[in-house]
């Protein structure tokens, strides 16, 4: 029987797939010629390590070293059955997207075409019991412990029956796999049901879809800028009941981003249709999160989109709990209400209402690029990133600048990674400007994960918050790298009202408890759970693990050559 991706035995017990890796979100220029470069073939060898042998600290190789080991490991695939690889090569995804509506041909198996799959019809429970955050990470391949985790999801959980009859979609993003997409959507039951996709990275399947699936339109966000991406990571779900649903996530629609990464989703409680009379501001949410939906979908100036931001209108977000925080690319100047976009987005916020927070509690960013920053931690991180994620309601005046710490994956946490060195294929960090911004390393932070089991399942997640010894004051879950194209700069000049210049498309959600939580609450308990309040699950451990003298940040030039 066929199945949508074949994979082949290897001698030795290992398995061997062909594996497309491309240099994933582009924030700078200078990464677009290595997006689409491809490692042709990966071994997963049979799992003779223990965890302990794990663990233990392996000496740093040399660039040539490591440059060897992958070339050796590549040769080796090679040789061991250069016939099975060309038959894997076959099944590109038109030829998925071809089986996905033939019953004759595709396979009933979904263990074939998902690695890990949980039963159905559980997930509208699993959502109830993550209240009040609905914060979830993807489930690791390799990470066992993830399968069963209560705050661990995949793709098919988000489209099961439990969570409402799925009557149709949207699916934004910046990479998109569609034989991989419908595929997924096969499997749930919608294959049929229409489904709109606006996506930032082009390929001849997603060009010729609708030739081939007429219930699927796909298009492409047009960009302004060469330095722009169209990088949001978000799903509009429309069910037959009139209702709707808003995924925020930091995954592509491609296989690999749902295989051994670390990602983040925010899944909205149901929307319910509201009654044909009702008024035009009715079902906002105290966070005012539907009326920046709508601005930012309103941005896109797509037709398409209109029946969905009509919907969108007549849906009541009353339930929702968090902010909606984006970037769109242009430039733009402060309203009478304040900021929209990017970083002073969240300034806005946190001045409007976050309560008072102690100058010692450090800013801490986490994240899976880094663009050029400057020549120093002031010249944007401070003057932009620090002066808006450090606003409080407390009065103005002289206070110390917080602390900023950056979590970013070292050379050593991804030699260590499930997937060996070819975890940091979604780490798209450049020597050239690592070059440039040495000062960067006494920011920079380890990832550590082993609360969660991902500490080797490599973060495409992003993240932003503070904390302090009384727990979390605020944290935000976004596809924003650290980035002034992801979450833009000021124009510096004489003129006292300064636009800011952003070139990405981004989304994210921001968590307050004072909105979350119940009775006032100001802070977020981390460790245990506090007055019938879980504690919130961040996806990395705390205490922070700095940089050692020796340590690098991962750096993309290793799998490039």
């Amino acid at each position: 029987m066929e199945t949508l991706f074949p994979s082949e035995k290897v001698p030795g017990g290992g398995e061997s797939n062909v594996v497309e890796k491309r240099n994933r979100d582009v924030d700078d220029k200078s990464y677009t010629a290595a997006k689409r470069t491809k490692i042709e073939t990966k071994v997963n060898e049979p799992q003779v390590s223990s965890l302990n042998t794990k663990l233990d600290a392996k000496p740093p190789l040399s660039l040539l070293e490591v440059k060897e080991s992958i070339k050796r490991a590549f040769e080796s695939s090679k040789i061991k059955d250069s016939d099975q690889q060309t038959n894997s090569m076959a099944t590109t995804a038109t030829d998925r997207i071809q089986t996905a509506s033939s019953s004759s041909k595709i396979t009933k198996d979904i263990h074939q075409f998902i690695a890990v799959v949980n039963p159905k019809g559980q997930m509208q429970k699993k959502l109830e019991q993550a209240a009040p955050y609905n914060f979830f990470l993807t489930t690791v391949t390799d990470s066992k412990e993830t399968h069963k985790e209560p705050l661990s999801i995949t793709f098919q959980e988000i489209l099961d029956e439990s969570l409402g009859e799925l009557e149709s979609s949207v699916q934004i993003n910046f990479m998109v796999d569609i034989g991989w997409l419908l595929g997924n959507y096969y499997f749930a039951g919608y294959l049929d049901k229409p489904l709109l996709v606006l996506y930032g990275d082009e390929t001849p399947d997603l060009k010729s879809i609708q030739t081939k699936k007429p219930q699927v339109t796909a298009v492409k966000v047009k960009m302004d800028s060469p330095f722009g991406t169209h990088h949001t990571k978000m799903m509009l779900l429309g069910y037959k009941d009139g209702s709707m649903r808003v995924v925020v996530s930091t995954a592509n629609l491609v296989e690999d981003d749902w295989h051994n990464r670390t990602q983040g989703l925010w899944i909205s409680p149901k929307c319910r249709q509201l009654p044909d009379d009702a008024d035009t501001a009715s079902g906002e949410s105290k966070t005012e999160f539907k009326d920046d939906l709508l601005r930012y979908l309103v941005k896109y100036n797509i037709a398409n989109l209109q029946p969905w931001i009509v919907r969108v209108r007549r849906s009541d977000f009353s339930a929702v709990n968090v902010f909606f925080v984006a970037s769109v690319p242009g430039g733009h100047r402060a309203t009478p209400k304040g900021h929209y976009w990017g970083h002073p987005k969240v300034g806005l916020i946190l001045s409007k209402h976050c309560d008072p927070i102690d100058d010692c509690c450090p800013i801490v960013a986490q994240c899976s690029s880094i663009g050029s920053l400057g020549p120093n931690v002031q010249s944007w991180i401070g003057n932009d990133i620090v002066n808006s994620f450090r606003k409080d309601l407390a009065p103005a005046g002289l206070r110390k600048v917080p602390q900023f710490k950056l979590i970013y994956p070292s050379f050593s946490n991804v030699k260590n990674s499930h997937d060996d060195l070819l975890g940091g294929g979604c780490l798209p960090y450049r020597k050239a400007t690592n070059d440039k911004q040495q000062w960067l390393k006494n920011h920079l932070h380890q990832w550590t994960a082993a609360s969660r089991h991902r500490s080797y399942a490599m973060p495409h997640i992003k993240s932003y918050c503070r904390w302090s010894d009384q727990g979390l004051h605020w944290f935000l879950l976004t596809s924003a790298n650290m980035s002034k194209a992801a979450w833009g700069a000021f124009n510096k000049g004489t003129n006292l009202d300064v636009p800011l210049r952003i070139m990405s498309y981004e989304a994210g959600v921001m968590f307050l408890p004072k909105f979350v939580l119940q009775d006032g609450e100001k802070y977020f308990p981390l460790d245990k759970q506090r007055k019938n309040i879980p504690p919130f699950p961040l996806p990395y451990d705390i205490p922070l693990k700095p940089y050692k003298a020796d340590d690098t940040p991962f750096l993309m030039d290793i799998l490039l050559g």
